[in-house]
């Protein structure tokens, strides 16, 4: 028995109309996988950029902020007289909260010996106020300064602290590249 032609046609469009959903649903799969292996991007700042403006503290959506300050050993003195550690009006060069230019007290002082001290930043008393990263800049060689945390950071997709920075210092970049320390790299 042979089959009509009505029943060949209808069976070839079926057959089309299969053919085209199934390479449709095989080119979403494969965006879809695109998307699933895409390097992720976080926020960082440029510590070369960052101008030290306290908006870190305040306008990050996280409490307290996920920006953190770092220290580049590599580049500090261990001064006696640390331009991120000591009030520049300060009385004595001791450790009195009243003499301390940290608000939480989230840099520890060791000594080492004479005239030489170790500075540790606790990062869960850090608030990201720049005020350390400052004083650093200002009276020192910059071995303080602040970066993005990623195991706090919410990795908003339009950062808050970056849509307030007067200097653009935040900035996505790749997830594998390392954090911007002073220190670690020269300046592009």
């Amino acid at each position: 028995m042979e089959s009509s032609p009505k029943n060949s046609r209808r069976e070839f469009i079926r057959k089309g109309t299969r053919i085209s959903l199934l390479i449709s649903l095989g080119a979403v799969a494969g965006i879809a996988a695109k998307h699933i292996t895409t390097e992720k991007y976080v926020w960082q700042i440029d510590p070369f950029k960052c101008t030290q403006c306290g908006r870190c503290a305040t306008s990050c959506v996280m409490t307290p902020s996920a920006v953190k300050c770092l220290h580049a050993y590599a580049l500090c003195g261990y001064c006696d007289l640390c331009g991120g550690y000591l009030k520049p009006d300060a009385n004595k060069r001791s450790t009195a909260a009243e003499n301390q230019l940290c608000p939480t007290a989230a840099i520890q002082r060791k000594f080492i010996e004479e005239p030489y001290f170790e500075y540790v930043i606790n990062e869960d008393l850090c608030i990201g106020c720049a005020k350390c990263v400052k004083g650093c800049t200002s009276f020192g060689n910059g071995s303080l300064h602040l970066q993005i945390n990623h195991r706090l950071c919410l990795n908003c997709n339009e950062c808050s602290i970056a849509r307030v920075c007067p200097s653009d210092a935040i900035s996505r970049v790749k997830g594998s590249e390392p954090y911007k320390v002073k220190g670690s790299f020269t300046k592009s």
